[in-house]
Order: structure tokens, then sequence, then C-alpha cells
């Protein structure tokens, strides 16, 4: 928030004398070194880049932190209270008082209309990413909400680093950013732990190892894994065919296109990632899910747990 302040009043930087640094939530990687799971880590990454299957016991027990993860997050402060208690109702409420500092921030670093935008726009994610459609639509904001209106309110959330905005593409050539739809992007929360306090998810719904058909959580993991790109310096986007095909994120790496699917369980069956790899000529796809590590069919098989590998 201290960047937001910073850049409102207007104080200069001395040439030479400041140097940025943009920090993130914890990944999960950085969540089970916190854990002192290390090995764990190691583990993971070794079978993201061989794309061997993960002895069932390791990978059940990455599911198992995985989920953790999802409701603890990674806001330190929130880490920190879970080891100290293992509660996730004493986490919830540490990561409702982060909440309530973003909301006091927004008072205090804004002029009182732009702060009431800023909060509805916050506000409204959860109820955004609980339509079947999840694109931002100002409508939901407020009746008869605009850019106009609403745009200076996204740009203060995203530049605050509390809102991450993923931009659909028009095309999936190189580069991608060059065919970025300016009028059509999604909205994400920055840590998955928050989203999951303020969504009102029931906690055994997210811990249950029954596979769950919900879509709401379905769009709880794509935040997960927008916040972990992010994390690793990944800018967003997802691409959106004229007719039904869509794409969740497409990356950029090494000179190669890549798209993105993403499911909250084992079930993978999607014809988008086709679609767009015919399309556009990819030479692979990534699919994240509960599944273990693989590759077949030009379909690398990332495990939810493994989302930090990606870069």
């Amino acid at each position: 928030m201290l960047g937001v302040a910073v850049n409102r009043q207007k104080y200069s930087y001395p040439v030479g004398k400041v140097e940025e640094l943009t920090l993130y939530p914890l990944d999960f990687e950085e969540y089970l070194w916190a854990m002192g799971k290390d090995a764990l880590a190691t583990e993971i990454r070794a079978h993201y880049q061989t794309d061997e299957t993960m002895p069932e016991a390791w990978h059940e027990l990455a599911l198992e932190q995985y989920q953790n993860y999802f409701i603890v997050g990674g806001m330190p402060a929130a880490i920190i209270e879970y080891l100290r208690t293992n509660s996730f109702l004493q986490v919830q409420q540490v990561q409702n008082n982060i909440l309530n500092q973003y909301i006091a921030d927004m008072a205090k670093y804004a002029d009182p209309t732009t702060s009431v935008r800023i909060r509805a726009c916050y506000n409204s994610i959860p109820t955004q990413l609980a339509k079947e459609n999840t694109k931002f639509q100002y409508k939901v904001v407020q009746r008869g909400g605009t850019a106009t209106i609403f745009g200076e309110a996204i740009e203060w959330l995203v530049f605050a680093g509390i809102a991450l905005k993923c931009q659909r593409l028009e095309h999936g050539f190189i580069p991608i950013h060059a065919y970025v739809d300016l009028s059509d992007f999604k909205l994400y929360m920055a840590d998955i732990g928050l989203l999951t306090l303020r969504s009102g998810m029931p906690l055994q719904t997210i811990l249950s190892p029954i596979e769950q058909d919900n879509t709401y959580l379905g769009a709880m993991t794509e935040n997960y894994v927008a916040q972990a790109l992010t994390s690793n310096g990944q800018k967003c986007y997802y691409w959106q065919s004229d007719g039904k095909a869509e794409v969740d994120f497409v990356l950029q790496c090494n000179g190669q296109v890549i798209p993105v699917e993403v499911k909250k369980g084992r079930r993978n069956r999607s014809k988008s990632l086709g679609v767009f790899a015919e399309k556009y000529h990819a030479d692979y796809a990534l699919r994240i899910s509960k599944k273990n590590f693989g590759f077949e069919n030009r379909i690398k098989s990332v495990p939810l747990y493994a989302v930090f590998c990606l870069v």
C-alpha cells in the first residue's frame, strides 16, 4: 500500500538511491518451506522437470498441503498464526484483520469518491468469480456501472498489489501482449486465503477428498494459479474464441506460446486446449489439475501443487 501513497503524493526518487522490490504473498513452495517441508518442495520440482509420476504417498501429501494452503494463503501473518495455533479459524481472524486494514488504506490513500469505488470493486471480486462468465463486469459492481466510473478504481487495486488483472487475448501469436483486448479482463484477489475467507466457502468443502461438483471452487482454483503466475513474474492472460472455447491462461516462455487449462479436480475433459493448439500451432499445452505428473498427447500434466514451478 505504501507504493500507492508515494505515487499519490508525487514524491520524487533520488536517482541511484532507491531500489524497488515487489513483494508478493508467499507462494506454495515458500509455504512448504515455512511448514518445514523442504524435502517435499524439492521432490515436486524434480518431478516437474522429468514429468515422472510422483510416488502416491508424496502426491497425496502434497495435495493435502495444497488444500491447507487454499485456506491459509500466503500472507505472512496468516502463516505465522497457523504455525502458532494450527487453527484455520484463528487464521481467518488474522485474515479478516488484514482485509479491514485494506479498507482503511483505501480510505487513507484515495479521495472519498474514489475510495468508495475502490471498495465496491474489491468487494465485488468474489461475486464476479461466482458468475458462469467470470469476466469482470462493471454492472455487477453497481447497476449502470461503466469503465468510465470504475476504471480508475480497478487500476488502483492492481497498482496497490491487492488485486490481479488477467486480460483477454484476441489472438495467440507472439508477442502475446500485442494482442490484448483492453476492454475484457478478469480480476482476481492477490491472495487465495483472503479469497477463501471472503467467498464464504465451507472449509470442509475445500478439505474434502471427494470430488466436488462446484463451479465456484473452479474459479477459486484459477485465482490460486493467477497468484502463483504473478509471483513468478508472469503477466496473466486468457484466451477466448469467437465461439465457446476458452483457455484459462496463456503463457509466453522461451519464444513459445503455451496454453494452460486449470481444473479443480481430476476430471479433465475439455476441447479448448486442442482448439487453441491447432489454431496457433502450440508445441504443447499445460493441464493443471489434481492428477499426477505426466506427458501424453502433447499435454504436460501439472498437479495443482506444482504451479510454482511454472516460469
